[in-house]
């Protein structure tokens, strides 16, 4: 019983947390429709989608008035 307990002592424990995301957001989401909407270009909508929420404000801000409905 002696011998167990020093060997328990030295003993660690890790645990490892891991988060793993997949899919789209829903900047990219937002982002590759409003993209599409103004070019409709499959290439500046995955433009778009890479830079997501940056796209959508730049979108919001220089919106044209025939874009509001």
């Amino acid at each position: 019983m002696n011998l167990i307990l020093p060997l328990l002592a030295q003993a660690t424990i890790h645990t490892t947390n891991t988060v793993v995301q997949s899919g789209i957001g829903l900047g990219s989401a937002i982002a590759v429709v409003c993209s599409w909407q103004r070019n409709r270009s499959i290439v500046w909508a995955i433009v778009a989608g890479i830079f997501s929420w940056f796209y959508v404000i730049y979108f919001a801000i220089t919106r044209r008035p025939d874009e509001v409905k």
